[in-house]
């Protein structure tokens, strides 16, 4: 029922060995990432095709907390795999213990995204990787002090000389991170087996029944949360506040109609990463759910699709039940995304 994907996968896994075991590129390796056919072909950037050289050494970055300021985290400190790459709390901390701003978004299927950061202001995972390095409240460092710190583990030196032709450096750096989160895909659902896989008795009554309700006018989800990621990668303001401490886009763009604007999440793997909402200010779905069926409270830029809904428990519970559908426990236990 995963057919290519997972052979493919292991494909990586095997390459991936040859690498690390042999300091030095193998010559036996996947030249690509392949995906299901209900995903669309991932988008690499012109001067960052894959290799299995660039996402080894992408790997290798992401669970490396020599790249925060007094080596206490790392990428994967707040990406966690069991929560999709996601984290547990409302907002993380960064170094020395300083109180994050916004819930760790997950990475699961990152590649597809238009833009970064819930105000959308970067166009590229690359341009992206920067942020947390830079913020004061995240890494707080500079790409200066890492490629020093870096640059004598003769390890990273191959890696970087197999995958760029060049020493390390903040080009290869962000470039060979970006290449391991392009491959952070999930797509094995009990939902994707039952939509795309036509598998009638991978969901139960009670979740094909939420999954209706869903995917109605009823409810509108799917007027934001739609297509083969489950978002429209959109923003909108969803009517939490009457007044937000974070301006969302706003900051961006300093126009009033994105005051309060965030971009749109995926709502995979969506039982797997409470708390909830930009700020994490909900615990459970069912709190979510409640949100919604209220109809949130009054913005001036609440999307028209929040409306109070009028549904029953029974309706609320299967809602609930269908969103569980969208975890992808394969996913979750995928021994590639782990630390090697």
């Amino acid at each position: 029922m995963r057919g290519t994907y997972f052979i493919l996968l292991l494909s990586i896994m095997l390459s991936a060995c040859a690498v690390d075991d042999n300091d030095g590129p193998s010559t036996d390796v996947l030249q690509s990432i392949e995906v299901p056919s209900y995903f669309p072909p991932i988008p690499y950037p012109a001067d960052n095709a894959y290799s299995v050289d660039k996402w080894v050494l992408g790997r290798k970055l992401f669970f490396d907390k020599r790249l925060s300021v007094d080596t206490t985290l790392s990428c994967a400190s707040c990406h966690k795999q069991s929560f999709a790459f996601a984290d547990a709390t409302a907002t993380t901390q960064g170094v020395k213990g300083r109180a994050g701003v916004r819930n760790v978004p997950s990475l699961a299927n990152v590649a597809y995204h238009p833009y970064y950061t819930r105000e959308g202001g970067l166009p590229t995972l690359e341009m992206q990787v920067l942020v947390p390095i830079q913020e004061h409240n995240e890494f707080d460092f500079n790409m200066v002090p890492i490629i020093e710190r870096l640059s004598v583990d003769e390890a990273y030196q191959a890696l970087s000389m197999s995958a760029y032709g060049r020493k390390l450096d903040a080009y290869v750096l962000v470039r060979a991170l970006a290449t391991f989160e392009r491959s952070i895909i999930s797509a094995n659902s009990r939902y994707d087996f039952y939509t795309y896989l036509h598998r009638p008795d991978a969901l139960t009554i009670q979740e094909r029944m939420g999954m209706e309700l869903f995917f109605s006018d009823k409810t509108n989800c799917s007027k934001c949360h739609t297509g083969f990621d489950l978002t429209t990668y959109q923003f909108a303001n969803n009517g939490l506040y009457q007044e937000y401490k974070d301006n969302g886009r706003y900051r961006l763009t300093l126009l009033p109609s994105d005051l309060a604007m965030f971009k749109i999440p995926s709502l995979r793997n969506v039982a797997l990463t409470a708390p909830y909402m930009h700020d994490g200010s909900l615990n459970t779905l069912q709190e979510v759910v409640n949100h919604y069926n209220s109809g949130g409270k009054d913005h001036v830029n609440k999307s028209t699709f929040i409306k109070p809904l009028g549904l029953t428990l029974d309706e609320k519970n299967q809602l609930i039940a269908f969103l569980h559908t969208l975890t992808d426990e394969d996913f979750i236990r995928n021994p590639y995304y782990t630390q090697h």
